[in-house]
């Protein structure tokens, strides 16, 4: 060993860039332009943490978002997301009814105490059951004296009353079990006391009644079985699952938004292309006055200074992205927009010093990417053709080729726009006598189910912490901004590199 390296032992060459060194030249980055250097190891991959913020005040456990897209996110995905510890947002190319309902359906589909469960009355019918389970996926149903909420509890009516039925025109009076019948649980019992009581009872359904004997609220057995198989749900203070929605900025909407509220929406994203409008700012410092407690996720922006327009009207969240979506041509024909990996950066690094969560919209075509978006300052990262050809995405799957297939398309398509309101609001086209498409329509391979393909999302999240050493989004967001966490730019051949290479055939199955 020279006598340079024995003064030195511990010498250790400075390499890679920081984030902000990564970003600073005149050429915008996509997360393909980059690489994160390793750091030490000293964990488990299953010790990292995922929870991260979306808004000032929601938190979620799984930093996974579902886009507000007509072929991605309806009550079906957005219960599944909430369940993994993501949340999804409803898309708003529909009418306010339907949208408002698809809303309606995540809230009540899984709680600890529901506090609005489904009612019906004597007169109603055994077909009227089943409209139920067709609507919301449950056939357990209270019975009272008014067919309401409030009413004196007569009996409930289960999947076992009613499964081998002929005559679905039979009163549910004939069918129901009883009041006498019936365990129930006094309003005020705690949740953990009216879980013991259901256990203990072997039933189904537990019905909360006050002192007269009136329903206020129900527990339901597969609710507690939900819980443990879902530990890391995304919930609100009530046990319901979180769920978002889109909505525009033109006036009309406004009826939209109260729809939405009285369907128990947690969280709204005002959904434009180019969020940095009069348009958008109006619509911000109305909904905050209106609705002060709601939380709202403005967008899309890529530059900071677009940022700042709706962080001083009030957002508590920011949408990032433009042009950057598989479908997506705005960046090809309106020549606007910024490569994702950079726009992530500035308005993180920017929306920060406000407290104020980024979403990195766009751009994300493998779990790799999850985790660069994350890197560069994004709390949480929205999908739309990573989830768009999975069971839970709306829409029939259809096969071409051998291939099984789900169709996608961006909001910006003709399409889109020719189906509903909300495509043509999202690109300022509804006033437009000729349109012109920023999106297109295809499709995308079977990824099977959310309940399998978020988990191996999250574990992929999990190892790339891991092999970077960190074992949380805060401290990945932390070594970031302090210049501990380093990148490394790389050349084409670099990303031929990386990529499976030299074989004559190969299979990929990642999970």
């Amino acid at each position: 060993m020279t006598s340079e390296f024995k003064e030195f032992p511990d010498y250790v060459p400075d390499d890679g860039i920081t984030a902000a060194e990564l970003v600073s030249g005149k050429e915008g980055l996509t997360y393909n332009d980059f690489l994160i250097l390793p750091g030490y190891i000293d964990f488990a991959s299953k010790e990292v943490t995922l929870n991260s913020p979306i808004t000032k005040k929601i938190t979620l456990n799984t930093p996974l978002v579902s886009s507000p897209m007509d072929t991605v996110t309806e009550s079906r995905m957005a219960i599944a997301m909430a369940l993994m510890g993501g949340i999804g947002f409803v898309h708003h190319n529909c009418s306010a009814e339907f949208q408002a309902e698809e809303v309606r359906k995540v809230k009540k589909f899984e709680q600890g105490f529901i506090l609005d469960p489904i009612v019906l009355s004597c007169s109603h019918t055994v077909n009227d059951v089943k409209k139920v389970k067709e609507s919301y996926g449950f056939s357990g149903v209270a019975i009272t004296d008014t067919g309401k909420l409030g009413g004196r509890l007569l009996g409930i009516v289960t999947s076992r009353d009613i499964d081998f039925l002929d005559d679905f025109d039979q009163k549910i009076s004939e069918v129901m079990t009883p009041r006498e019948k019936l365990v129930t649980a006094k309003a005020g019992t705690s949740l953990s006391e009216a879980n013991q009581l259901l256990q203990a009872s072997k039933k189904g359904k537990l019905p909360i009644v006050n002192e007269d004997d009136q329903l206020v609220g129900l527990i339901s057995r597969t609710d507690l079985k939900k819980n443990r198989e879902f530990p890391q749900a995304s919930k609100d203070k009530n046990k319901q699952l979180l769920v978002g929605a889109a909505m525009s900025t033109h006036e009309k909407d406004k009826t939209r938004l109260d729809m939405l509220v009285n369907a128990g929406v947690d969280v709204i994203i005002l959904d434009s292309s180019q969020g940095n409008s009069i348009y958008q700012i109006d619509m911000i410092k109305y909904i905050k006055n209106r609705y002060p407690d709601l939380q709202i996720i403005g967008g899309n922006v890529v530059t900071a200074a677009q940022a700042k327009s709706l962080i001083d009207a009030g957002v508590d969240g920011l949408r990032v992205g433009m042009g950057s979506g598989s479908i997506c041509i705005t960046q090809e024909v309106m020549a606007v927009g910024r490569p994702q990996g950079t726009a992530v950066y500035r308005v993180a690094e920017y929306a920060r010093r406000f407290r104020v969560p980024v979403i990195a919209d766009g751009g994300i075509t493998c779990v790799g990417h999850i985790t660069k978006a994350l890197a560069l300052g994004a709390s949480t990262v929205m999908m739309g053709s990573l989830l768009a050809a999975t069971s839970e995405s709306p829409g029939e799957y259809f096969y071409q080729d051998g291939v099984r297939l789900k169709k996608y398309r961006g909001m910006g398509c003709l399409a889109a726009m020719k189906d509903g309101d909300g495509a043509k609001e999202r690109y300022f086209s509804d006033q437009d006598a000729i349109r012109v498409a920023q999106g297109v329509a295809g499709s995308v391979v079977d990824r099977g189910s959310i309940y399998t393909y978020i988990p191996y999302l999250v574990a992929g999240i999990q190892h790339g912490c891991q092999d970077i050493g960190s074992r949380s989004l805060f401290t990945l967001r932390s070594m970031m901004y302090d210049g501990k966490l380093k990148f490394e730019k790389r050349t084409l051949a670099a990303m031929k590199e990386g990529g499976v290479h030299s074989l004559h055939s190969y299979e990929m199955k990642l999970y």
